[in-house]
């Protein structure tokens, strides 16, 4: 397949992108794309709005994994892209759509070339939210197929096309969504002794939160704690009885994760005799931090050393990624892929090269086939 013709499979699944869970646009396009290939070795099976694919090789004495995420962001694009998204408030700005198709480019290698050992190809949904990985790889079709490694790519708008970068060991951090209510009692604005002001106790927990990573976390432990959004009040004369902080935290080190969260449960708990109110925290989504398998980076560096495409040693990022489950549980590796934009990850216009898509099926296939 020509070049141009995954672009319009990346531009295709550009225009569609859903949220976790809710991807079924996706999988039908997939799952069309797929069955248009020679099916002799190839099983395909669903899993919620997620795909299994498997690649029977050569001698199949063993089945080596490769992921890829399938999910959009809830972000309205601002690309002004002929081929932006249709789905209004919706948008692939991870880079998703960039991972898919070279999945799709991965695939149709390994069926028209069989490599000598199983390929399992697996699409995961609900990557951003509330998280697909560890539901999948606790599967009974994950169990079935049983890979003896599994890796993954994820695009780095930093990185010049033609490059990838990674590194053994701790890549992304362990990461939490942090959802914090507080309820208290509104009224007039005039009469404050009369309210529990809930933006007040909103506000004085956010200036706490930042003392559970300066002073109740060891300095040799990297961690961050961010509030990125507070809702409070209606109108500019009511006292108001309800607020909401969302924010995340990100750890370098599990352990580090429950002492944050301790930490966080003791401050509201100061905060609700303060203020007389009531407080709740959910953490949504939690994931696991993304180690990779040392043996795994080094064959995988021999690899791209043996081909045109440049390798760069990664430095640890804060990053979260719910591929770490896998890693967790299966040896082996992500690695990052150059794509050259301005805008960055999660950005409304996040802006990647198409040229890399190319650059990442050669990585993802020399991979594969070096599994001899």
């Amino acid at each position: 397949m020509m070049n141009d013709q995954w672009i319009k499979v990346r531009r295709d699944l550009h225009q569609i992108p859903e949220i976790g869970f809710k991807e079924f646009k996706t999988q039908e396009y997939l799952l069309t794309y797929i069955q248009s290939l020679p099916q002799q070795n190839l099983t395909v099976e669903k899993w919620r709005t997620g795909l299994f694919v498997f690649v029977e090789g050569k001698k199949g004495e063993k089945t080596v994994a490769y992921r890829t995420d399938i999910d959009g962001l809830p972000i309205k694009e601002e690309t002004g892209f002929e081929f932006a998204s249709h789905h209004e408030g919706y948008m692939h700005a991870c880079g998703h759509d960039f991972h898919m198709t070279i999945a799709l480019g991965a695939l149709t290698e390994m069926v028209n070339q069989p490599p000598e050992q199983n390929v399992l190809f697996i699409f995961q949904p609900a990557e951003e939210g509330p998280g697909g990985a560890e539901l999948m790889l606790e599967s009974d079709l994950m169990k079935k197929y049983n890979p003896s490694s599994i890796f993954a790519l994820h695009i780095d708008p930093k990185l010049p096309v033609g490059t990838v970068s990674s590194k053994p060991g701790l890549l992304f951090a362990n990461t939490s969504e942090l959802f914090i209510d507080f309820k208290g009692k509104g009224g007039h604005a005039a009469y404050p002794h009369e309210t529990k002001d809930m933006i007040m106790a909103a506000s004085a927990f956010n200036v706490q939160l930042q003392q559970v990573v300066s002073r109740m976390r060891d300095p040799l432990k990297p961690a961050v704690v961010t509030l990125g959004k507070m809702e409070a009040g209606t109108v500019q004369n009511i006292i108001a009885e309800h607020a909401r902080v969302e924010g995340t935290i990100r750890t370098i080190h599990p352990d580090s994760m429950d002492l944050i969260k301790q930490g966080i449960e003791r401050i509201l708990k100061g905060i609700e005799t303060r203020f007389d109110c009531q407080t709740s925290v959910d953490y949504g989504a939690n994931y696991y931090m993304v180690h990779n398998d040392a043996e795994q980076v080094e064959k995988f560096k021999d690899v791209i050393d043996n081909s045109d495409i440049s390798y760069q040693d990664a430095p640890e990022a804060m990053t979260g990624e719910d591929f770490g489950y896998f890693l967790k549980g299966i040896p082996g590796f992500m690695f990052w892929l150059g794509v050259d934009s301005p805008y960055g990850l999660h950005h409304n216009q996040l802006n990647p090269k198409e040229e890399a898509i190319e650059v990442g099926i050669e990585a993802v296939t020399k991979m594969i086939y070096s599994e001899s």
